[in-house]
């Protein structure tokens, strides 16, 4: 059964975040002073999580991710994993982190059933990483990069959000490093979401001129990699890195988009730069049918806009990213 919005576009990818607690507070996604957490009685319980992946699953979704907040701070994740993995039709369970507690569970995570690994990264200098961070240890994120490699997790995938004016300097750095060790890395712009992501947007980069400044140093070569992210992928030649772009301002892809999001509290957002949701905690609290589920399902994904409004209204979308779910 296919899962299809009213533009035609098939759904085989959900991003379930499963807090939107954090161990650290980059300021691009979480206000310095934010206290407005979700009440942990709010959060979906496993059961619940598992009762909507399965219902996904009946409709077509293929592809579950894992976020946050930090997904790692949910105490009990590799039981949640486990359950998950084991959900029929599920095909690929991945997890989005900043790998701060990685050192400790990347081998748990992994033997539970996460095998991608998507890692926020977005500077190599540990003063710098503590100022977007504010208070986050580098050390703690390389660590945490080392265990997942040994454990065996692949790809793994750097995520660097690229800022004029704050790390755009160190791209081809970044870049180097992938290289050595064997990452993907992709770039991201921008967005206007929320307060934090309005201070962030005042450091707005066109990717295409990080990829310029890339193609001086690399040969780069159109490549694609697995997975159901919108990244345009170059491969760096004469290694088997590649390096991914992610445009949602400057090169929108909303045309292809087969995502929807959960927020920890049971919200399903239609549409990242759009406000459409419809709220599953209570109907599942309520002891709604399993048939039941998948037709509020069906029904939410009519809400799912054609695109984003982030040009004509870079200011409307009031949540963050952490309380969305990247």
């Amino acid at each position: 059964m296919a899962w299809t919005d009213p533009f035609g576009r098939q759904i085989d990818y959900v991003r379930l975040s499963v807090t939107d607690k954090c161990n650290i507070r980059c300021f691009y996604c979480m206000p310095e002073r934010h206290n407005s957490f979700i009440t942990p009685s709010h959060y979906l319980t496993f059961d619940e999580i598992e009762r909507v992946v399965a219902a996904f699953s009946d409709l077509g979704v293929s592809r579950i991710r894992l976020t946050g907040g930090e997904p790692l701070v949910r105490k009990g994740l590799p039981d949640l994993i486990s359950r998950l993995s084991a959900v029929p039709g599920i095909q690929d369970l991945s997890m989005s982190t900043n790998a701060m507690l990685l050192g400790k569970l990347a081998d748990t995570v992994f033997k539970a059933g996460v095998s991608r690994l998507n890692v926020s990264l977005d500077t190599l200098k540990a003063s710098r990483f503590s100022e977007i961070s504010r208070g986050g240890k580098l050390d703690d994120v390389l660590t945490g990069l080392a265990s997942a490699k040994q454990a065996g997790f692949e790809p793994i995938k750097i995520n660097m959000l690229v800022m004029k004016g704050i790390n755009d300097d160190e791209v081809v750095d970044l870049a180097s490093f992938c290289i050595a060790n064997g990452f993907a890395l992709r770039f991201i712009e921008t967005m206007p979401m929320g307060a934090s992501g309005q201070e962030a947007y005042g450091h707005y980069l066109d990717l295409s001129v990080i990829r310029d400044r890339l193609s001086e140093r690399f040969d780069l070569v159109p490549s694609v990699m697995a997975g159901g992210g919108p990244a345009r992928y170059f491969r760096v030649n004469g290694t088997e890195t590649n390096i991914g772009f992610i445009t949602p301002l400057s090169q929108h892809f909303c045309a292809t988009c087969n995502r929807v999001r959960m927020s920890a509290d049971g919200t399903l957002h239609l549409c990242l730069g759009n406000s459409h949701n419809m709220a599953l905690r209570p109907h599942l609290r309520d002891g709604i049918s399993d048939s039941g589920l998948r037709d509020l399902l069906i029904e939410a994904l009519a809400l799912k806009p054609w695109q984003h409004n982030f040009e004509d209204r870079p200011d409307h979308v009031t949540r963050s990213m952490a309380t969305t779910g990247g």
